[in-house]
């Protein structure tokens, strides 16, 4: 592999919920061998988790990592295990906001949390896929509790970089003014959330990513909204992510995204060739 030069900037590219669907599972393939996809996050809970890992084997310049689930869909653990966070049938609450005060002030949910987080990385490694980083479902990870279980994993089970949301909210109203007060909270929480969880995963020597884009354009991540958005970015080490409805697999698709990471001196990268400073190209040499 080529080395990078020190001045290169960076892009990782990634689609979220891989395992969710056979849809999915295709959408990202897809992209991945034609488009600029380079990373993949993992649901190991997801109805097609198998076809997933299978496909994840087959492809192995594709990137994958832990997209970790709390709320919103199906526990690793049985049910028995960790009554207070899924019901009967394995599920776990739908309510994010109410999940999360549970989990932060009940203590036996938070034991029970650990373990199910716990339970998630090790099916992730009997996959024999190498992690390539960590990210959650509707962002809980970076949940205090959440955030400590993974640290405190951290050596075990060889978490290296963490996914931080962070973007310029005036970047994307300038683009796109729709849902300007949730975009507004949005910024302000997550905000938040990134400056404390920095300092977590820094004392951790955990990596993350200058800039993240994807949560304030959730579901809209087109061709129109890249275009507009790339060539403003300031940052050298950059995620876009995605969850690839049809019109964000049509942007990840287009020659016209692409141009424009190369000429904005975009490199397309992946978490780990960013810890073996070597970009994603040079590794197909």
């Amino acid at each position: 592999m080529n080395p990078l030069n020190h001045g290169a900037r960076l892009m990782i590219v990634t689609g979220d919920d891989f395992g969710c669907s056979n849809a999915v599972n295709r959408a990202i393939i897809e992209a991945h061998e034609r488009g600029i996809l380079t990373t993949a996050s993992l649901m190991v809970g997801g109805d097609a988790f198998e076809e997933a890992v299978a496909l994840a084997r087959a492809h192995p310049r594709l990137a994958v990592g832990l997209h970790l689930v709390v709320v919103c869909g199906r526990a690793t653990l049985p049910a028995g295990r960790i009554p207070l966070l899924a019901d009967p049938l394995g599920r776990f609450s739908d309510a994010p906001v109410r999940a999360g005060l549970h989990y932060q002030f009940n203590p036996l949910a938070r034991e029970q949390l650990r373990l199910e987080v716990r339970a998630q990385l090790e099916k992730f490694r009997k996959t024999g896929l190498q992690l390539s980083h960590v990210d959650g479902h509707l962002h809980m990870h970076l949940h205090p509790v959440v955030l400590k279980a993974l640290t405190d994993l951290a050596e075990e089970f060889s978490i290296e970089a963490i996914r931080l949301p962070g973007e310029e909210l005036g970047m994307t109203l300038r683009l796109d003014r729709s849902d300007l007060l949730k975009k507004a909270v949005y910024s302000w929480i997550f905000g938040r959330l990134r400056f404390s969880a920095g300092r977590r995963l820094k004392a951790a020597r955990i990596r993350f990513a200058d800039r993240v884009y994807g949560l304030l354009q959730t579901g809209r991540m087109t061709e129109e909204y890249l275009l507009g958005i790339i060539p403003q970015i300031q940052a050298s080490r950059v995620e876009i992510y995605s969850h690839l409805s049809a019109a964000e697999l049509d942007a990840y698709l287009s020659p016209r995204v692409r141009a424009a990471l190369d000429s904005s001196g975009f490199q397309l990268a992946t978490y780990e060739r960013v810890k073996g400073c070597t970009t994603y190209e040079s590794s197909l040499r």
